[in-house]
């Protein structure tokens, strides 16, 4: 028994001298600090001291830890990187799978109100990274992301150069011209409606936004606007028709609908509404510009018709 004791004491006096001698390595994560990051990558930290990202390395109330290692915030521990300058020891998020560089971002700006719709939206879905449009470490002072108009445009058209192209159509909104951006009515974070088209208001089309004398709810309200929403006759972003209707005559667009071919109203009747009454004689010019009439298409409140 005693020669057990004894082992065991030299054993256990055996582990105190070693761990005198290596001292145990810490669990906490090696930080190297942006003063470290700065002796190499001294143009990249002198511009980014005019991003608002910055203010994190001064003291954010809300980030308090990441005062003195504002890099090492995204970039991961880096005190081995500073050691070997070894690319591999720290993490580079433009080389990350999308769902971790993006993780990475959502840390802190996930409860943000553009972020709602994220689990929705088309660049989530397509594993389109948010440093694909947002420059981090930009030094422009509305970095990290685009503020002007023409700058969110080229942006966008960066991916979009078709929809963009639309622009230049006769009749279009006015985009080249800057007065409008793409994210006046698209929401590049995400949304519940297709397409990402932002609401004006509970379920109600972007479009309202800037054209609220058709919102309504009107007395009589014209079903193919309440239900199918603006595109149903516009196009949205430019056309060759006068209005951006998406026909060249207003009555070839009402016609859609108001068909008098007897086979598609026996089909579906109650789908192509009310069919033109005997006396609307489409040969003649007079019946052919429905909206000579019926003024209130987009809705009435004092008549069925849409004629005031």
């Amino acid at each position: 028994m005693r020669r057990v004791f004894r082992c065991g004491s030299l054993i256990f006096l055996g582990v105190l001298a070693w761990a005198g001698q290596n001292p145990r390595v810490s669990s906490e994560p090696a930080w190297a600090g942006t003063e470290s990051c700065g002796t190499c990558h001294a143009d990249l930290v002198r511009g980014f001291q005019l991003n608002p990202h910055w203010a994190i390395e001064v003291g954010h109330t809300r980030w308090p830890s990441w005062k003195g290692k504002v890099c090492e915030a995204c970039h991961g521990p880096g005190a081995k990187h500073a050691e070997s300058a070894d690319p591999a020891a720290i993490k580079h998020p433009g080389k990350l799978a999308v769902s971790e560089a993006d993780g990475l971002c959502l840390a802190c700006h996930r409860g943000q109100p553009t972020q709602a719709g994220r689990l929705h939206g088309s660049h989530a879905r397509n594993q389109v990274s948010c440093v694909a449009c947002h420059s981090i470490h930009g030094a422009r002072p509305h970095s990290p992301a685009p503020r002007r108009a023409a700058d969110i445009t080229a942006q966008c058209a960066s991916c979009h150069a078709g929809v963009v192209a639309e622009f230049a159509r006769p009749h279009a909104h006015r985009l080249r011209e800057g007065a409008i951006s793409c994210v006046d009515c698209h929401n590049p974070h995400g949304e519940f409606l297709p397409k990402d088209q932002r609401l004006a208001g509970a379920n109600e089309p972007g479009c309202l936004r800037c054209h609220g004398d058709k919102r309504g709810p009107f007395v009589f309200e014209h079903a193919p606007v309440r239900l199918e929403g603006c595109s149903a006759c516009h196009e949205p972003h430019g056309s060759v028709n006068p209005r951006m209707l998406t026909r060249a005559e207003v009555r070839l667009l009402c016609l859609q609908c108001h068909a008098t071919v007897a086979t598609r109203q026996a089909a579906s009747p109650a789908a192509l509404g009310g069919v033109p009454p005997a006396f609307h004689d489409l040969r003649s010019a007079r019946f052919r510009n429905c909206t000579l009439c019926h003024q209130k298409i987009h809705g009435s409140q004092v008549s069925a018709d849409f004629l005031r």
